[in-house]
């Protein structure tokens, strides 16, 4: 997982405590849709990762070992 996605997902727990501290309802509803937010930049950091790792992979070249 990349280090912006652990970023995000912090970021995303944080929203969640102060929704939970929360005394006023709108306050309250702010952090959890900026938790929501968080956590869907999480998965696309994680989605992203995933493709570059599967694209570099495809990209490697091939190498043949020829022992004589």
């Amino acid at each position: 997982m990349s280090d912006n996605a652990l970023f995000y997902r912090k970021q995303a727990d944080t929203e969640r405590a102060n929704a939970d501290a929360a005394v006023l309802a709108n306050v309250r509803e702010r952090c959890e849709r900026a938790a929501s937010s968080w956590e869907a930049m999480a998965s696309r950091a994680e989605r992203t990762d995933t493709l570059r790792r599967q694209r570099e992979a495809s990209a490697r070249p091939t190498v043949d070992v020829v022992l004589d």
